[in-house]
């Protein structure tokens, strides 16, 4: 059923944004920080020279070129980020992130003067400056526009006799605009040609639900994805207060696709024959303790000797998956924390298991969990940035 459907639309409207939906910690991290975004830094050209004053207090004889340091990579970073939205690579609020660079910077600087106030000091701190300022450039204008077309392959003695089918996994969007990055994503969707797309959800960046323009670009994405596309495509609704009951009907208005809203389908057999495959939809409430019931309901009855692949939004429904036999499990939500440490990982997941389930390919029994980190980003006062944790899309190749 296409999700243009008015009855469908009717019935689902409390499976968008489920009645008595909480905000997560992150979420309302989020929203406060838009507010300050709408603060110009130019307003805060007093916290800036505060900034530098602080910095350079333990330096002594050096004060000097240790505020000038500051106050020049304060505005370099400033530059950058002023520069993404006016060149069309993302469209993030200036004040939250350039803050957060400015303490960091500051903290580097401070430490540094009471620990080693001499040239050298100096001298290591222009060095760790640099530093990050090219990772700041790497993050916000490299890295989210590379996206990793990650090859994927399940053996499965329940698709016996089945042509391979050749699956591809798309999710977190995040649409702001039409960017080079979904330009990319187009130009790879027609080069690997897959047999079946599937979306799971979170098409709009946070920032960006109630406007009228990323809508409209957001349709005209998902447009030409159909377009372009040779087999069917399906798709789930993401996170509550991203998939909005509201919104997301106008964006898939009319389009050539089906979705799944707790719902299964099978997939079309192959031209030879062969089992089927059943693509079962679950909507995501980010409530285990509602989801988990739910999700048993859907699978209830399943035959065990049929291939079964879940589609949902968040990877925190998988215990409940090697519980049902589910044999693949598709999501994304974490972003595979979107900007990652060297040796950790992902700091924040925005999953109720945090890190086990961060990116990437998982075995339990007999299920198949894949992580998708997605190809948008956060929205909000949150940086436009990707640090160790490029955009992805999985083919998967299914086959006996």
């Amino acid at each position: 059923m296409s999700i243009s459907d008015p009855k469908h639309n009717a019935a689902s409207r409390d499976a968008y944004c489920p009645p008595g939906y909480s905000p997560r910690p992150l979420h309302i991290v989020l929203v406060l920080s838009d507010l300050l975004g709408q603060v110009s830094p130019l307003m805060l050209t007093p916290a800036w020279l505060a900034l530098a004053a602080i910095a350079c207090w333990p330096w002594g004889v050096r004060r000097l070129p240790v505020a000038a340091l500051s106050l020049a990579f304060t505005i370099t970073d400033w530059v950058g980020l002023a520069l993404l939205p006016r060149l069309g690579r993302s469209f993030g609020p200036v004040t939250p992130p350039l803050l957060a660079l400015a303490f960091g910077r500051t903290a580097l600087a401070f430490a540094a003067g009471l620990l080693w106030p001499g040239w050298p000091g100096l001298l290591l701190i222009a060095a760790l400056d640099l530093a990050i300022s090219a990772a700041f450039f790497y993050s916000t204008w490299i890295e989210p526009f590379h996206i990793k077309v990650t090859q994927a392959e399940l053996r499965s003695p329940k698709l016996y006799g089945r042509t391979p089918l050749r699956l591809l996994h798309i999710t977190d969007l995040h649409i702001e605009r039409i960017t080079p990055r979904e330009q990319e994503l187009l130009r790879l969707v027609e080069e690997l040609a897959p047999d079946v797309i599937v979306l799971t959800g979170d098409y709009l960046n946070l920032s960006s639900v109630h406007d009228a323009c990323a809508q409209a670009e957001a349709h005209d994405l998902l447009a030409r994805l159909c377009k372009i596309a040779r087999g069917p495509v399906y798709a789930i609704t993401g996170s509550p207060p991203v998939d909005f009951h509201d919104v997301v009907p106008a964006i898939f208005e009319d389009l050539p696709i089906t979705w799944l809203l707790d719902a299964v389908e099978e997939l079309p057999p192959p031209p030879n024959g062969g089992p089927t495959i059943q693509l079962a939809g679950l909507c995501c409430t980010r409530k285990r303790h509602l989801d988990a019931p739910r999700l048993r309901r859907l699978l209830d009855g399943s035959p065990e000797h049929e291939f079964t692949l879940l589609l949902y939004h968040s990877p925190d429904l998988m215990p409940e998956a090697v519980e049902l036999g589910v044999d693949l499990y598709l999501c994304g939500h974490t972003h595979g924390g979107q900007i990652r440490l060297p040796l950790f990982g992902a700091l924040i997941t925005s999953s109720d298991f945090w890190k086990r389930y961060e990116m990437g390919r998982y075995e339990e029994g007999s299920t198949t969990l894949y992580v998708s980190r997605g190809l948008g980003m956060e929205g909000f006062g949150a940086p436009r940035a990707r640090f160790l944790a490029p955009p992805e899309i999985i083919l998967w190749t299914l086959s006996p």
